[in-house]
């Protein structure tokens, strides 16, 4: 009996583990890169965004991964800040006191320092919410549909700031 229930918590551990240590792709097996382009800011090139998801994504009705290659260092702080100011610009009228503390500290745990080759993925998931990964590991899931579908739009809404991106990213121009 001892062995058995080493066992079973051996294969528990194991399990765990691995999906822990699974990357965002075990997630959507069915993912195909739709497109991507590069972000600049006053002519600095600071990331290339890619869209992976097994189909077009058309609304918030799908699950989708938006992968970021930073070219630059960047702290963790300036990137929530960042993703803050554009939530807020995209939709203000949603973003209460509670909720940016919220978004805040959620964005603290998912995000790291980057410098240059990082990765960070973002995998939507509808109705859930949404995780993030660091070159592949999983650092932090957020169990709030209405942060996933706010801090997705900073690249997907059509009032995003850079439009082309939008669309390079949706229509799968290269």
């Amino acid at each position: 009996m001892a062995h058995s229930a080493r066992w079973s918590g051996l294969c528990l551990l194991l399990m765990t583990a691995l999906s822990a240590a699974a990357d965002w792709r075990a997630e959507l097996p069915a993912a195909q890169r739709l497109g991507g382009g590069e972000f600049n800011w006053f002519g600095l090139r600071l990331y290339t965004a890619q869209l992976w998801a097994a189909e077009p994504v058309q609304g918030w009705n799908q699950p989708f991964a938006l992968e970021l290659l930073y070219h630059r260092v960047l702290s963790r702080d300036r990137l929530v800040q960042a993703s803050l100011e554009e939530m807020q610009r995209l939709d203000g009228d949603s973003m209460t006191p509670q909720r940016r503390a919220a978004w805040t500290q959620a964005m603290q745990q998912a995000f790291v320092d980057v410098r240059p080759g990082m990765r960070i993925t973002g995998l939507y998931l509808p109705g859930q919410g949404c995780r993030f990964y660091v070159d592949g590991k999983l650092r932090h899931a957020v169990a709030d549909p209405v942060f996933a579908r706010a801090f997705f739009a900073i690249w997907l809404d059509p009032r995003a700031r850079d439009p082309q991106l939008r669309q390079r990213l949706l229509e799968g121009i290269p």
